[in-house]
């Protein structure tokens, strides 16, 4: 933000500015010398469709796009002074002993930066939750200062936030300020130009232009709201929470993150699409938490090695890895091991994913939910409720690692293939690898280290529940599981795999070569 004439610091980060400096000119013209001629003799007609300019647009939508800075004090950790103690046993007075709070806890005041748009006279501002977010994760910063482009500054309130969307909704007080409306990204496509505003690294209000490289991009391959819009216009620190516009000047989208090896921007830029955003600011604004439908279940993707062991096609459906109890999923049903096909009718794919499409049924109805259980397509009722908070997910699933885990193979030539040594499971085994009660199955005991059970992760100490389904309790039922899977032309086998207190993960081993 440039509105105050301070040399402070109000980020974290810094810019690192390339000068190009000039040394002997030369000729870009080639040819004899005195046959040159301009490189630009005449006006370029733009491609078709491309505009001329994007100056009208921007001159329009620039006033609604503010700058967002925030502060907050956070608790310095104490460095251990290693000369204390031994002035402390000469008696020497210590900071602490003068009142000055030398060994107290010590605060400083940090900041961020970033952008918002305006989209009422009254000034209610749309913005990302991570840029006002706490430090701590737990509440939010102390202070939001929102700077117009004409300079003047506000104190801003936070009315609401959602930590899923990553959105959040601010209000100063104002009338017949700029402000922009939303557009809907559904009729956006690839190769349709956009303009980014915002306010990247505190330089000031600045304009990128590119075109959509990509829309329903996921990138966590999970959640209701991993499907964004992706550009090539420069998306950079400080541009987080600014508007991307189309060429009607309606925002279609939120810019939120990019992704780059170097933390700056390298063409891959991405924004939450509007028609998910808006639903969720109109709740903050009539003071409601917004309203996602929720089902109850644990689920991973189906890799190629899941859907050969369950002859299944690629990139179809999403395995569940663990059923909450006392949910629509254990109420109407639904099983560990389901693989979750289809949603209402709507297919379960990378581009829809399961989270995305239950989050977006609405709360109260009636749904079903297609799984392949067995080799068998099972339709399931079931009734959609509100999704829990944040919060309360969290104390229900714990921490829940989805590190990959697998296993290794007993004396069989069945188990070797797999490349695990194996044990059966006793009440000693289970207390020393802390497993919850009542877990049964079979211990890994070794793995090949050159086998894919390693490729995938698995380890010693790693149980073995249940393959292709079915529970096991001795390597000779994974040893005769493994078989009869190379019998039905599997390539390879569902395990069902344990490690520690966290929930059950499913892998898939190859198991072609042995």
């Amino acid at each position: 933000m440039k509105s105050k004439e301070s040399g402070k610091v109000r980020y974290a980060y810094g810019v690192a500015m390339a000068l190009l400096v000039g040394g002997s000119a030369f000729s870009l013209a080639t040819g004899p010398v005195g046959a040159q001629t301009a490189q630009n003799p005449a006006a370029i007609t733009p491609v078709a469709g491309a505009p001329k300019s994007f100056a009208d647009l921007a001159a329009r939508v620039m006033p609604a796009v503010v700058n967002i800075s925030t502060k907050q004090k956070i608790t310095v950790k104490q460095q251990t002074d290693p000369l204390e103690e031994l002035f402390r046993q000469f008696g020497a007075p210590l900071p602490d002993q003068q009142g000055q709070g030398g060994n107290g806890p010590r605060t400083r005041e940090a900041g961020s930066l970033g952008s918002g748009f305006i989209i009422s006279p009254d000034g209610y501002i749309v913005t990302n939750n991570h840029l006002i977010a706490s430090a701590s994760g737990n509440g939010t910063v102390d202070q939001v200062t929102v700077t117009l482009s004409n300079r003047k500054e506000y104190n801003a309130r936070i009315v609401g936030r959602d930590e899923l969307a990553d959105l959040a909704l601010l209000k100063i007080d104002g009338t017949n300020l700029p402000y922009v409306q939303w557009g809907d990204s559904r009729g956006a496509r690839v190769g349709d130009w956009v303009i980014a505003i915002g306010d990247p690294y505190g330089v000031g209000s600045t304009v990128t232009a590119g075109i959509i490289s990509a829309i329903n991009r996921g990138i966590t391959g999970n959640g209701a709201y991993d499907r964004y819009i992706q550009t090539d216009a420069a998306i950079n620190m400080g541009n987080s929470g600014g508007p991307m516009f189309d060429m009607s000047g309606r925002v279609i989208g939120i810019n939120s993150a990019l992704i780059s090896p170097t933390g700056t921007n390298v063409g891959i830029g991405l924004a939450i699409p509007a028609e998910l955003a808006k639903p969720v600011i109109d709740a903050l604004q009539k003071g409601q938490r917004p309203e996602r439908g929720y089902l109850g279940v644990g689920l991973q993707p189906v890799s190629d090695d899941i859907a050969a062991s369950l002859g299944l096609p690629k990139d179809r459906g999403e395995i569940v890895r663990t059923v909450q109890p006392d949910t629509p999923a254990a109420k109407a049903g639904v099983q560990q091991g389901d693989v979750i096909v289809a949603v209402n009718g709507k297919d379960v794919n990378p581009d829809q994913t399961v989270s995305y499409l239950v989050a977006n049924l609405p709360v109260g109805t009636r749904s079903t939910i297609t799984v392949m259980r067995g080799g068998k397509k099972i339709d399931i009722p079931v009734l959609i409720t509100q999704r829990p908070t944040e919060e309360q997910l969290a104390k229900q699933l714990g921490q829940d690692n989805q590190g990959g885990v697998g296993g290794s193979g007993s004396g069989s030539a069945a188990t070797q293939s797999l490349g695990l040594s194996l044990q059966p499971m006793n009440a000693q085994i289970a207390q020393a690898l802390k497993l919850p009660p009542g877990t049964t199955g079979v211990v890994i005991t070794a793995v090949d280290p050159s086998s894919d059970a390693a490729e995938k992760g698995l380890q010693r100490g790693d149980v073995i529940i249940a393959v292709q389904g079915q529970k096991v309790t001795t390597p000779a039922q994974i040893g005769a599981a493994v078989d009869a899977a190379k019998k039905a032309g599997r390539t390879s086998v569902l395990l069902l795999v344990q490690r520690g207190s966290q929930p059950g993960a499913f892998v898939g081993i190859d198991i072609s070569g042995g």
